[in-house]
């Protein structure tokens, strides 16, 4: 089999990873462009890039889909399909039916719940544990719409939710690239029946607003109730992209880890203040007024 493997950050390695040791390795694979990173601003290789580079694989890094250079580019070789795995691009039309068997995407969420761009962290957000799980589907122009080929709930206890966002993007890689795999092989041997979704019973989700990752807490006097629930769900959904934050004496002070006590109040327990090195919290409170 013949595939092209469109991919970005954060669940592109940990799949491609399922799918090697399933023994389907893409053909070619497509990235994000090299990015300024760090205080340097020096040019990085997306993760996806260092991990195609190191298994030899050919990489493909489009800036854009407009000019039509990368559809032209596909279309000198005959593929059996193409997958696509959290990639920052939208495939237009032209690309999507170039493969004889079409376009195979895998979306962490239990479709046709939280169609769109941030599935993951929105789940954590908004405290939806029952719609967290993957889904593969086949790919159509409208967003995350196309005919379902399977999918799998995460089964999480209640004592591991809420998880962190790192920690989730973990998990649903990994039983996402596993599915993936398996769907791969029963679709490219016509044993699989796309099932087409329930439109009434779509929700979606956007980008995540990064003015949420402020949370109005005095640190001497922690939230408690309701308010502790909501500021650990929104600590955990931008852990890893940002982080959650509050201010004091004009600094802004990251929370890098938190937790709920019994009695429901939130306990902060480690945080980066603005120009410094991660410290326990408590350290920091003795540091402040």
């Amino acid at each position: 089999m013949k595939f092209v493997f469109f991919g970005g950050e954060p669940l592109a390695v940990p799949v491609l990873n399922k799918l090697k040791e399933a023994n389907l390795l893409p053909s070619l694979i497509i990235c994000n462009p090299d990015r300024p990173s760090g205080r340097g601003q020096e040019l990085t290789s997306p993760p996806t890039k260092v991990w195609a580079e190191s298994e030899g694989i050919p990489v493909f890094q489009p800036d854009n889909y407009k000019d039509g250079s990368a559809e032209t580019k596909l279309k000198e070789t005959d593929w059996d399909f193409f997958v696509v795995v959290a990639y920052n691009f939208i495939l237009p039309e032209g690309i999507l039916s170039i493969p004889e068997k079409g376009s195979l995407n895998l979306h962490p969420s239990l479709l046709p719940k939280l169609r769109g761009a941030s599935p993951i962290r929105t789940a954590i957000l908004e405290n939806l544990p029952e719609e967290i799980g993957v889904t593969v589907m086949l790919l159509e122009q409208k967003m995350d719409a196309g005919p379902i080929l399977d999918q799998i709930p995460l089964m999480l206890e209640p004592k591991d939710w809420p998880m962190t966002g790192s920690k989730l993007d973990s998990k649903l890689a990994s039983i996402g690239g596993d599915l993936l795999a398996e769907t791969i092989q029963g679709w490219a041997h016509d044993e699989l029946s796309p099932q087409e979704q329930d439109e009434d019973l779509a929700t979606y989700c956007s980008k995540l607003d990064k003015e949420k990752r402020f949370l109005k807490i005095n640190p001497h006097k922690p939230p408690a109730g309701r308010a502790a629930k909501i500021f650990l769900h929104t600590i955990y959904a931008f852990d890893g992209m940002g982080d959650a934050y509050f201010t004091h004496e004009e600094k802004r002070i990251k929370i890098k880890k938190a937790e709920l006590t019994d009695g429901g109040t939130l306990r902060i327990l480690r945080v980066i203040p603005e120009g410094k090195k991660e410290i326990d919290f408590k350290d920091y409170l003795s540091t402040i007024k």
